[in-house]
């Protein structure tokens, strides 16, 4: 489809940029994008996906805004507490961009919706507060072939790393879910707020690369940032043969969910060099 006019002045940042102009542009508004969480990851993510110019995104949270939230989940304001996420975010986007058409999922992702819903996008950015959603995307993604980005922050650092085709997935570092209580949640050890924002605008930009093709992807690589020293450290990270979910011999062959949610990557036995934070929202 081609550019209107109003579309070539909204966008012309874009199209100047070599690698994406008119072409890549008309690409990602007719591009599918499907947001995991609409807390504080998935609001700057989807904030810039929407300014972007991302054609459609999903978003899937079962969740209302708590008053809490709102030091760091900046797609919702005062007005929306007691809201639907998915509602408050669909209106803010809304508001953004109003060439982007945006799917609501008010629900939780489980083992029975799952597959049939990453099938349905192109990209999937996943930015929850718990380990078994994490899980769950990283497996539904490789039954599926999807591309994905998986992040998380606690305290005052953040973590993420993205998969496409045969990279590294999430259990390639993280086998399983830690034990129960073995990490703290955010709201028992805190989060800062900016952090999301800083980890958030990272996943946006891998999806937009990726849906582009442009530049290199933070595949095999775990990027983690902390807030205090503001550094960015790169960790490298191989697919691991042994995968339960990916390797030569699979163990997983159909999606269950874990029992346990905290909000913490949690470092597995020779990983724990991958990485210095953890997750959440």
């Amino acid at each position: 489809m081609a550019l209107t006019e109003d579309q070539i002045i909204r966008y012309s940042r874009h199209i100047l940029l070599k690698g994406v102009g008119g072409v890549g542009q008309e690409k990602l508004l007719g591009s599918r994008v499907l947001v995991v969480g609409a807390g504080g990851l998935g609001s700057p993510v989807s904030l810039y996906l929407a300014a972007s110019g991302v054609g459609t995104i999903g978003v899937v949270d079962a969740d209302e805004v708590d008053l809490s939230n709102l030091q760091r989940q900046i797609v919702h304001d005062t007005d929306d507490v007691g809201r639907a996420k998915v509602e408050s975010a669909a209106e803010r986007i809304a508001e953004i961009n109003s060439d982007v058409r945006v799917e609501k999922h008010p629900y939780r992702l489980n083992a029975e919706n799952a597959l049939d819903l990453v099938n349905q996008y192109d990209f999937i950015v996943e930015g929850t507060d718990n380990f078994p959603t994490k899980f769950l995307v990283n497996d539904a993604c490789v039954f599926a072939g999807k591309a994905f980005s998986i992040g998380g922050i606690l305290r005052f650092q953040g973590s993420t790393m993205t998969h496409v085709g045969s990279s590294a997935c999430y259990r390639c570092v993280f086998r399983q879910p830690p034990p129960k209580d073995a990490v703290p949640t955010c709201s028992q050890a805190g989060v800062f707020g900016a952090v999301a924002g800083m980890l958030g605008t990272v996943q946006a930009a891998e999806t937009v690369k990726y849906l582009l093709g442009l530049g290199e992807l933070l595949t095999d690589r775990v990027l983690s940032f902390d807030a205090l020293t503001m550094e960015w450290r790169r960790v490298e990270i191989k697919r691991d043969p042994n995968c339960p979910i990916c390797g030569e011999n699979p163990s997983i062959t159909e999606l269950v969910e874990a029992e346990q949610a905290t909000c913490a990557w949690q470092p597995s036995g020779a990983r724990e060099e991958a990485q210095t934070v953890q997750t959440g929202v």
